[in-house]
């Protein structure tokens, strides 16, 4: 069996996990003395419910070997091929602990770890591509190759409501939230080598979510693309962007996702933005 493995920062559509048999990892979140993970023992909304009504903070924790292991084996048996698509190791230590628990499986399963260099809507499509390629004949090696032309091409751009996230997470870099948010100062904030950045700052709300788009539309042009529009908790602007870019964009296939738990931790409820890479008609 080919199996596809991707981790809890991934976001994609309820029905992509059992159509494209796609198996996720749960990750741990914190908040104050209590452990979580999403779809295990919480869901988005007890999450941002309980962020509010205790006020503090939530964190990320990376899981162990032994929860990525025992995860394998729960979902594999002896001979699989496993191809597992994780979170960007710039952004995470994830990745790590994933390449250690598949060197510690190596007499079990032949397991190929891949870093998406980012994160959300991206792992979504390329788990989606992945298992559309397998189904197609391609080998292992083919697939990864089609995977590292997507992680080239791929462009996430976002705006984040709530900066105190953002910056206790340490995940963007540059962002300075104290005066930000004195002059209600939106970030744009765009994924450049594996990494976060906050590349402008504009005045309001409603701009940042307009710049989203242009800036999304200078990278693409007329070019055809898959896309997501993901949200953290704020599905009217969510499902406004989305008609913006299906109007905009030449778009082949494109959804909306609520952000998962994991990510929404680091970058606040409010978060939009949008993941897209161009379709290459060839392969």
């Amino acid at each position: 069996m080919f199996r596809i493995v991707t981790d809890g920062s991934v976001d994609m559509p309820d029905q992509w996990a059992q159509d494209y048999e796609i198996d996720v990892m749960p990750l741990n979140i914190q908040i104050g003395t209590q452990s979580f993970q999403e779809g295990i023992n919480i869901t988005r909304n007890q999450f941002y419910d309980l962020v509010r009504e205790s006020g503090v903070m939530p964190k990320t924790s990376l899981p162990s070997s032994r929860q990525v292991a025992d995860f394998y084996r729960r979902i594999a048996v002896k001979g699989d091929t496993i191809l597992s698509i994780h979170l960007g190791s710039r952004l995470s230590g994830t990745f790590a602990t994933i390449q250690a628990a598949a060197k510690e499986l190596a007499d079990q399963f032949e397991i190929y770890t891949y870093d998406s260099g980012g994160g959300s809507a991206m792992l979504a499509y390329m788990c989606r591509d992945a298992r559309l390629w397998e189904r197609a004949g391609l080998p292992i090696q083919d697939i990864l190759h089609r995977l590292d032309w997507i992680r080239q091409k791929v462009i996430l751009i976002f705006t984040v409501d709530n900066l105190e996230f953002a910056r206790l997470s340490g995940r963007v870099n540059h962002l300075q939230s104290s005066l930000s948010s004195l002059l209600n100062i939106k970030p744009i904030i765009i994924l450049r080598d594996g990494l976060l950045d906050m590349s402008e700052k504009v005045r309001t709300r409603r701009r940042a979510l307009e710049r989203v788009v242009e800036l999304v539309m200078q990278a693409v042009g007329d070019k055809k693309v898959n896309v997501a529009v993901v949200h953290a908790r704020d599905l009217p602007d969510g499902e406004e962007m989305l008609r913006r870019v299906r109007s905009l964009l030449n778009c082949r296939d494109i959804f909306l996702a609520d952000l998962s738990i994991p990510v929404a931790a680091h970058l606040g409820p409010g978060t939009i933005g949008i993941v897209a890479y161009p379709v290459d008609e060839e392969r």
